[in-house]
C-alpha cells in the first residue's frame, strides 16, 4: 500500500491536470473547478509517499513539504467549493460576487494563487527530499525544485494587481495561456511519479 496509493495519488494528478487544460480550453469553468478538488487529494498522496521513502538525512524537507501541501489543500478546497456551490447556485449581490466569483478576480482569486504558491513551495521541499536513482529521478526532483519559483510569483503578484486584471479579461487570453502553460509544465511531473513509485521496490 506505501507504493500503491502514491502511484494512485500521482494518477489522480496527471489526469485532473489533463482535464483541467481541457475544460480550459473549452472554456467550461465549471469543469475546471470540479476537476481542481480532486488535484490536492492526488497531490498529497503522491508527497506523503516521498516522505515514506525520505532517508533520514532527508526527512525534515519531506515533512515540510507535506505540511505546506495539507495548507494547499485548505485554500484550494474552500475556492473551488465556493465556485461550485455559493457562486453557482445563490443569487448573491454585486459586492458579494466581487468577493467571491473566481472570474472577478477577488479574495478567492488570490486565495486561489496563494494556494498553488504553496503547492509550489510543497514540491521545492519534496524535491529536496529527493534521492535520484535514475535519469527520470534526477528529471522529476529537477522539475519539482525548479517548480518552487512559481511561489515567489503567486505570493507576490497578487499585491501588484496584475492577475486581477487577467482575471477581468483585461489581458486578453493571457490568464489562459499562463495556466495552459503551467499544464504542460506540471503534466510531467505527476508522470514521473507514477513511473518512480511503480518501479519502486
Amino acid at each position: 500500500m506505501n507504493r500503491v496509493i502514491p502511484k494512485i495519488g500521482a494518477a489522480i494528478v496527471t489526469i485532473t491536470v489533463f482535464l483541467f487544460a481541457v475544460c480550459m480550453i473549452v472554456d467550461f469553468p465549471f469543469g475546471s473547478y470540479f476537476v481542481c478538488m480532486f488535484l490536492p487529494l492526488g497531490y498529497i498522496m503522491m508527497v506523503v509517499g516521498f516522505q515514506y521513502e525520505s532517508c533520514e538525512e532527508r526527512r525534515v524537507p519531506a515533512n515540510i513539504g507535506v505540511a505546506i501541501a495539507v495548507i494547499y489543500a485548505v485554500l484550494i478546497f474552500l475556492v473551488y467549493f465556493a465556485q461550485t456551490t455559493s457562486v453557482r447556485l445563490d443569487k448573491l449581490n454585486e459586492q458579494a460576487i466581487r468577493i467571491l466569483d473566481f472570474q472577478r478576480g477577488g479574495l478567492l482569486f488570490n486565495y486561489d494563487l496563494l494556494g498553488y504558491g504553496m503547492m509550489a513551495l510543497s514540491t521545492f521541499f519534496v524535491g529536496l527530499s529527493i534521492k535520484p536513482n535514475s535519469k527520470a529521478d534526477k528529471w522529476l526532483k529537477y522539475l519539482m525544485m525548479v517548480h518552487g519559483v512559481f511561489f515567489i510569483g503567486c505570493f507576490i503578484m497578487p499585491m501588484t494587481g496584475l492577475f486581477t486584471s487577467m482575471a477581468n479579461g483585461e489581458a486578453g487570453n493571457g490568464g489562459t495561456i499562463a495556466l495552459l502553460g503551467w499544464c504542460i509544465y506540471f503534466l510531467p511531473i505527476g508522470a514521473l511519479t507514477y513511473r518512480h513509485f511503480q518501479e519502486s521496490k
